[in-house]
């Protein structure tokens, strides 16, 4: 695995841990009302960040 994708999933998990470090009762409050959602709307909400964060790679390379 190249350096790069190593340094790319650590700062996935630096962004993944921010919200839970700054916000934890609003963290606890969006996992719970996710949780809620029907499975589609999740796979949906997925399927557009993941898109989101491609547009963003190939915009910035």
């Amino acid at each position: 695995m190249s350096e790069e994708w190593l340094i790319a999933m650590g700062l996935v998990l630096v962004l993944e841990g921010l919200i839970p470090t700054l916000a934890p009762k609003a963290w606890k409050k969006m996992v719970s009302d996710m949780s809620s959602r029907p499975d589609g709307q999740l796979r949906m909400i997925g399927l557009v960040l993941m898109l989101l964060g491609l547009g963003w790679v190939f915009f910035v390379s």
